[in-house]
């Protein structure tokens, strides 16, 4: 491969590095099909079922007549009784294979066959229609290699489609010893086979039949370079790419999904730039990338880019962008999706409906979510996880379990991810022996093996219970190595519980596994400041600073007419940042004639009881909170959102507001959802 890749370069007439300067970009205003691994086809923007089979058929119209069909699958043609051609027959035999080609692109396997039984004359494309509905449809590759015996003129396509069918439902061995079978082979032929090797992931068989093929087109390169991205291999993927006689926009999107998923988040965004055509894949990629590489706001700005060009989205798109407005909470942007959903024709896809579910449980409005819920017509597994998920993270413990056996009442079998949830809803709850016991019917009831995810809530329903001994007994009796994740919530549940023997275990634990996790030294320490051991505390982040670990700054934010206002602890750039502290000093004097008194243990600094009240007093979801006093609509719930855990402090001044102000007010920290009303708290404080 060196050596022709090399010839190649030898060969070119401009120079290799890419230009410095992004060049204009055409954008198609409709939807694309693409070429993937998965369906190896010649032409990837064609459906496996060509439209015109004459295109691909020998010159001559090969009229066959053959007797109708009354069995299963279609009798041998009788050759010996052909009716006299006429055009009147010709035109009957177009307009029935159009019919059959229909049928099949529908998925009507019945109705097409019975249109094929009825013709008196059939083409070689009949057959190859008929074939090919076969070929494609799992499970019928034995129907499928009956009938491609009995074709009486086979061409190439009829090779090509059931090589196209072995690829898709046998072993690579009898793909090769039928492709070696065939009288002839074409482009097609060949990037069939190179398609499934690369499908297989033997890429290196892949690129033996590259450098024998005799000819290449764009989809050869494309398939060894989408092969390449998927098997992980970007550098061999980038060298194909470099050196692509024609680059599609397969290749292109491919690329730029490789780099997307290895991080290489610059590199996709020159490619995606330079791409002189998009398609609907490509726009996919790039929201799907940003998400994924925890860059949520930069996909759901290149979504909204993408619809003023007029491409419509699809349920991928919709997708990826109801995940991004889930991390972001951006509820106004997930209504409009919402809307998108129910003007197309997505509207009764469990999946896109299970998509909306889980956007509204993550941004906090469980009733929408739940009359979501009911509305789905077909529930699966993956929408009753949704759903459970939802009550957990709201601490509706009670409503997730009971939702769970309704579940199994419908004849449902829980997965794991089911069972996370459950664990998730009994220990937000407090529920710990109804957790114990669903933990222990997992295998024995239901078959399903425990991963670290359930050993993690477990560890965190008995730490957060004060149950910390049976806790470490429990991390100790895993049939696998813990990871840095156990020993953290561990340690999260020693601050709880100011237990510093355990908590130094769960550090030290936590650092030899992940020795630039910030959070362990910060929880450690926060186990210190409580105690008031403040040299200790010191130590701790001198030892980050030899460590050069960065903690990571807690920051709140709330959504206002569709815009995201951010606040940090101390904020100092808001523009309303005068009206913001006027309203909290306003509160702070009514919540303390009603009662407050501020957590100081919640303030981590060695320093004087007044300054720790100012430094509570301007913690950065209490700033949020103060603006959305300001700014929402009395009557509407206020939302905000924070990246670490609330505050004790915080927590017990959020109440007195929600009372004194009357108002709702829902907040969603990394453990779970709050919903704050007349001075109570959804969690009962158990958090």
């Amino acid at each position: 491969m060196y050596h022709y890749l090399r010839n190649r370069r030898n060969q070119r007439h401009f120079p290799l590095p890419f230009i410095e300067n992004f060049l204009p970009t055409k954008h198609c205003n409709w939807p694309f099909s693409t070429f993937t691994v998965q369906t190896p086809n010649a032409n990837p923007n064609l459906e496996a079922v060509p439209s015109n089979f004459h295109a691909h058929s020998p010159q001559r119209p090969n009229l066959l007549s053959t007797h109708n069909l009354t069995s299963t699958h279609p009798a041998a043609p009788s050759l010996d009784k052909s009716p006299p051609f006429d055009q009147n027959t010709l035109n009957d035999t177009i307009s029935s294979n159009k019919i059959i080609t229909s049928y099949i692109r529908s998925g009507d396997l019945s109705s097409a066959l019975r249109v094929f039984g009825n013709m008196t004359v059939k083409t070689t494309v009949t057959w190859n229609a008929m074939l090919a509905g076969y070929s494609r449809k799992p499970g019928k590759l034995t129907e499928a290699q009956k009938l491609f015996d009995q074709i009486p003129e086979k061409d190439t396509v009829s090779y090509n489609i059931m090589l196209a069918g072995y690829v898709q439902n046998s072993d690579m061995e009898t793909v090769w010893s039928f492709f070696n079978s065939m009288p002839s082979k074409d482009i097609a032929s060949w990037n069939t086979m190179i398609s499934g090797f690369a499908q297989k992931g033997a890429m290196a068989k892949a690129r033996e039949l590259f450098l024998a093929m005799p000819e290449k087109n764009g989809v050869t390169w494309s398939a060894m370079i989408s092969g390449y991205v998927e098997c992980g291999a970007l550098e061999l993927a980038e060298e194909f790419f470099e050196f692509a006689a024609v680059k599609s926009v397969v290749a292109w999107t491919a690329m730029i999904s490789g780099y997307m998923k290895f991080g290489k988040i610059e590199k996709a965004e020159r490619l995606f730039k330079e791409m002189p055509v998009k398609n609907l894949v490509t726009w996919n990629a790039m929201i799907a990338g940003y998400v994924e590489n925890c860059r949520a706001e930069d996909g759901l700005k290149i979504f909204r880019i993408m619809l003023r060009y007029g491409i419509r989205p699809n349920h991928s798109s919709l997708s990826s962008v109801l995940l991004g407005c889930s991390e972001l909470s951006a509820l106004q942007l997930g209504k409009q999706v919402h809307q998108l959903v129910c003007k197309s024709s997505l509207r009764d896809d469990t999946t896109a409906c299970t998509s909306l579910i889980s956007m509204y449980c993550k941004c906090g409005v469980l009733d929408d979510a739940w009359k979501l819920f009911l509305e789905t017509k077909s529930k699966d597994i993956v929408s009753w996880n949704a759903m459970i998920s939802g009550y957990a993270q709201h601490g509706a413990g009670e409503k997730a379990l009971h939702l769970f056996e309704e579940m199994r009442g419908e004849g449902i079998k829980p997965d794991w991810i089911t069972f996370v949830a459950v664990l998730l809803a009994c220990n937000h709850a407090g529920l710990v022996d109804i957790g114990v016991r669903y933990f222990d019917s997992m295998v024995k009831d239901y078959g399903v093996e425990p991963r670290p995810d359930h050993y993690t809530c477990m560890v965190d329903l008995l730490g957060r219970a004060g149950k910390l001994v049976e806790a470490v007994d429990l991390i100790k009796k895993m049939p696998f190595k813990p990871h840095s994740a156990i020993f953290g919530t561990l340690l999260g549940a020693c601050r709880i519980h100011k237990n510093l023997e355990l908590a130094e275990f769960a550090a030290q634990n936590l650092l030899n596994l992940d020795p630039q996790s910030a959070a362990g030294y910060v929880q450690l320490a926060n186990v210190y400041a409580a105690t008031n051991k403040w040299d200790h505390v010191a130590r701790v982040r001198c030892s980050m600073k030899d460590n050069k670990v960065v903690k990571t700054p807690g920051y709140s934010w709330i959504e206002i007419k569709n815009t995201v206002h951010e606040f940090r602890s101390g904020d100092r750039v808001h523009p309303e940042l005068a009206s913001i502290h006027e309203k909290l000093n306003e509160l702070e004097k009514k919540m303390k004639l009603a009662g407050y008194v501020p957590d100081l243990e919640s303030a981590l600094h060695d320093v004087g009881e007044e300054q720790k009240e100012q430094l509570l007093l301007w913690h950065s979801e209490k700033l949020a909170i103060a603006f959305g006093l300001i700014a929402v609509p009395y009557g509407t719930p206020i939302r905000v959102f924070k990246n670490l855990r609330v505050c004790g402090d915080c927590h017990r001044a959020i109440k007195y507001i929600s009372a004194i102000e009357r108002r709702e007010i829902i907040v969603r920290d990394t453990v779970r959802f709050h919903h704050f009303m007349g001075g109570c708290c959804s969690c009962g404080d158990y958090w």
